[in-house]
């Protein structure tokens, strides 16, 4: 199973692990955040994302998720980066968390794809017209 390990600001990463925890209905394995603050030494949380992802990998990889390409959480995920081992994606998102975590028994690079793909495609304008509530149908 591919590990996942988000690296946002704030809350972000708890916050995407709760709500994906409550769409598949429990809180899913080998899936853990770092939180960057304004006031966090970049080169401590660095240390603390090299023990996680050796925690986390059960030797099918990690995929680590970043919120903002070029802000500190994905510059530090760049420094962890060991190809066909430790994969990154940015621009982390509730779609791309699950399509990863829907994924994540097939291969790294697969789930690399996926992460991106449900990212992508989680981004689209919504209906004006014929609208219905997707919960009662009506």
């Amino acid at each position: 199973m591919v590990a996942i390990l988000i690296i946002a600001h704030g809350k972000l990463g708890e916050s995407l692990i709760n709500c994906a925890s409550h769409v598949l209905g429990s809180r899913p394995q080998c899936l853990m955040q770092i939180g960057v603050g304004v006031r966090d030494d970049p080169q401590q949380i660095l240390k603390q994302a090299r023990d996680l992802i050796t925690q986390l990998d059960q030797g099918e990889g990690v995929l680590v998720m970043s919120d903002v390409f070029g802000a500190t959480p994905s510059n530090i995920a760049c420094k962890l980066l060991v190809p066909g081992r430790v994969e990154g994606v940015s621009g982390a998102s509730l779609p791309m968390l699950v399509r990863a975590l829907t994924y994540r028994n097939e291969p790294l690079k697969v789930v690399v794809g996926k992460a991106i793909s449900g990212g992508v495609e989680g981004v689209l304008q919504l209906p004006t017209e014929n609208i219905r509530d997707a919960a009662t149908g009506s």
